[in-house]
């Protein structure tokens, strides 16, 4: 069982590598929320699928309304300066 451990270990990516270097210095309770944080991501990544384009081509050709310009021009009165 040992040898079959460690490579495994061997095996392993530079990034699991840091990603368990980082857990060993890391507290519990951040540990924990990381743990959630990544099933919630595996979880939602099996359900995810590429989209067809289908629902927005639903809608095409059947815009109603006579307030776009007003909505624009809330977007623009209302957006931030973004910063990375």
């Amino acid at each position: 069982m040992k040898n079959e451990e460690t490579s495994q270990w061997k095996a392993m990516s530079p990034i699991k590598d840091e990603l368990l270097q980082v857990i060993q210095s890391a507290p519990e309770e951040v540990i924990e929320q990381t743990l959630i944080y990544l099933k919630t991501l595996l979880r939602d990544q099996s359900s995810l699928r590429p989209g067809s384009g289908q629902s927005i081509l639903r809608h095409a050709g059947k815009w109603q309304g006579d307030d776009f310009e007003d909505g624009l021009q809330a977007v623009y009165d209302t957006r931030s300066e973004t910063r990375f």
